[in-house]
């Protein structure tokens, strides 16, 4: 064995074994010839991070990678935020590379530093499990006006491709592995009667309350789903993007990320109704439905006229809804007197 003579030569066979090691763990030789999942458009790491698994389990993202040079080829906002919020980040986008690393999806996807993905301002958001959360004395409008925490995020969006198109199946889980085909059937996984998720019960609720009878009145009475029957009648016409009939998805009307409004009512037409043209969708017009800002309680009809806009003009169709729009029937009054969303007895709302 040959002897070090001096404290400089230490040092470098000191470095030396570092490098080594730190090659060997997270996939050593030639690593920019092995195709990344980021390059496959798959962001989420699994057991074949590094070189044959070699950094599988691993929670100290800074063994290998330096975070100021690893996004290099990412856009500017990648790289901006991730060198801002630096290996907390890593895991909200990676997942936790099979160790017990927490995913932090709102240090990034928050209304400072990610203001429109998604927009998510409003006190009221989709919670789970809300049933469980409630005390008989608490209302459930108490659960909903809270912020959305990381642990709301992962259980619809366990996926992550972050390329800044909504893909169903690459954002978005399935729940005990049922296929669904739109947006809907995902969100009816959890809104039905008969097969509920069992850490996500609805409980407590009439057979034909909305949350849980939705399933069959999407597809057999509510317009918004698969219906049969004319398209023709008294209030009809649609504006441009919409059409008799149509299926659309339940965040076209409800907010998941945070609104004003009761029932998850988007609160602005930049946070729904996505087929609409950009220069209705994104002026964006406000949506109330509370009775405030000089609104009837129960008028939901700042949220139809964003989609309806009748052909003849009867019934005050002519008339503004409030938010500088026409084109639906008696504005200012109670829409529930006679439309209910899911309504089973009647055609329609």
């Amino acid at each position: 064995m040959k002897i070090l003579k001096n404290s400089k030569q230490m040092i470098v066979l000191t470095v030396s074994l570092v490098i080594a090691v730190l090659l060997t763990a997270c996939g050593s030789g030639n690593n920019s010839q092995i195709p990344t999942q980021a390059s496959q458009g798959k962001l989420l790491l699994d057991k074949a991070h590094g070189d044959h698994g070699s950094a599988w389990g691993k929670a100290e993202c800074d063994n290998c990678h330096a975070i100021k040079v690893i996004h290099k080829n990412a856009s500017k906002i990648i790289q901006q935020l991730s060198s801002d919020k630096g290996y907390t980040a890593c895991a909200g986008c990676h997942g936790n590379n099979g160790s017990e690393a927490k995913r932090h999806c709102i240090t990034c996807h928050n209304p400072k530093d990610l203001p429109t993905a998604p927009l998510s301002n409003g006190s009221r958001v989709h919670h789970f499990g809300a049933n469980k959360l409630r005390q008989k004395t608490l209302a459930v409008e108490a659960i909903t006006d809270k912020a959305l925490t990381d642990k709301e995020c992962i259980i619809c969006h366990v996926s992550s491709d972050m390329n800044g198109k909504f893909e169903l199946n690459a954002d978005l889980t399935h729940f005990d592995r049922q296929s669904y085909e739109n947006e809907a059937q995902f969100c009816q996984s959890c809104h039905n009667r008969i097969h509920q998720q069992l850490d996500f019960p609805i409980t407590d609720k009439a057979f034909d309350d909305p949350l849980i009878a939705i399933e069959d009145d999407y597809q057999y009475f509510d317009y918004h789903g698969f219906r049969n029957g004319s398209d023709q009648g008294t209030y009809h016409g649609l504006r441009e993007g919409y059409n008799y009939p149509q299926l659309l998805d339940c965040s076209d009307c409800h907010a998941m990320h945070g609104t004003q409004n009761k029932q998850l009512i988007i609160d602005r037409s930049d946070k729904g109704v996505k087929k609409l043209p950009k220069t209705i969708r994104q002026k964006p017009y406000a949506i109330y439905t509370d009775g405030s800002n000089g609104t009837v309680a129960g008028d939901y009809g700042q949220l139809c006229v964003m989609c309806h806009q009748m052909q003849v003009l009867n019934d005050k169709g002519g008339q503004n809804a409030g938010n500088g729009l026409k084109g639906v029937h008696e504005v200012n009054s109670d829409c529930r007197d006679c439309h209910t969303h899911g309504e089973a007895t009647q055609i329609g709302l």
